[in-house]
C-alpha cells in the first residue's frame, strides 16, 4: 500500500477508528488515504478536518462534482496516482458521467465539459502551476461564468490543499484501492 505500514485499526485512537469504520461502512471498503496518514494523529485529524471543510460545504456554488473534478485535473497534474484514482471516482458518481474522469485527468480542454467547468478549470490550473502569476482578470474570467470570489478562494483552496495531498501520496508510494478503478464506470447492479 505504501512506503509506510499503516497501523493496525485496532491501534487507532477512539475517534479515527470510529471515522475509517464510518466510512468504512459507507464505500464497502477502507481507502488506503485512511489509514496511510493515521500513522501521525495529530496530522490526521488536521488533514480530514480541512478535507471535509473544503469538500462538503455546502456554501458557494461549486458542486460536490465540480470539487472533485478540480481534484482529478490538478492530481494530473501533478502525476499522483492515488488522488487521481480516488477522486476521479467519485467524480464519475457524482457527475453520472462514466468517461468524465479520464478527460480531465487527460485534457480538461477536450474533456465533455461546461464552459463553466472549463473556466473553472482554468483558474484552478493556474493556481495548479503558476499560482505568482494570478491576476484580476484570472477573477474576471471566473465572473464570466458566474463565479464569485468566495468560489475563487474555494477553487483554489481545494487546488493548494490536493497539491499538498498529492505529494504526501506520491512521495509515500499511496496506491489507490482496487475498488476506486471500476466504480462509477458501470451502472450498479439494484
Amino acid at each position: 500500500m505504501s512506503r509506510y505500514p499503516a497501523p493496525e485499526l485496532s491501534n487507532l485512537p477512539e475517534d479515527i477508528r470510529a471515522k475509517v469504520l464510518e466510512v468504512q461502512a459507507k464505500a464497502g471498503f477502507v481507502p488506503n488515504v485512511f489509514l496511510a496518514l493515521a500513522r501521525r494523529p495529530a496530522e490526521w485529524r488536521a488533514f480530514f478536518a480541512y478535507h471535509d471543510a473544503l469538500m462538503l460545504k455546502e456554501e458557494g456554488s461549486l458542486t460536490k462534482g465540480d470539487r472533485e473534478m478540480i481534484v482529478t485535473t490538478t492530481s494530473a497534474a501533478n502525476q499522483c496516482l492515488y488522488c487521481v484514482v480516488a477522486h476521479g471516482a467519485i467524480l464519475r458518481i457524482y457527475e453520472k458521467k462514466p468517461l468524465v474522469a479520464d478527460q480531465v485527468a487527460v485534457n480538461y480542454r477536450k474533456a465533455d465539459i461546461s464552459p463553466r467547468q472549463k473556466a473553472m478549470l482554468d483558474f484552478a490550473m493556474k493556481v495548479c502551476l503558476r499560482s505568482h502569476e494570478v491576476e484580476d482578470a484570472d477573477f474576471e474570467a471566473l465572473k464570466a461564468h458566474g463565479f464569485d470570489d468566495e468560489d475563487a478562494w474555494d477553487i483554489a483552496a481545494i487546488t493548494a490543499f490536493f497539491g499538498l495531498s498529492n505529494r504526501m501520496a506520491s512521495f509515500s508510494n499511496m496506491m489507490p484501492n482496487p475498488e476506486f478503478y471500476l466504480m462509477g464506470r458501470v451502472p450498479k447492479v439494484k
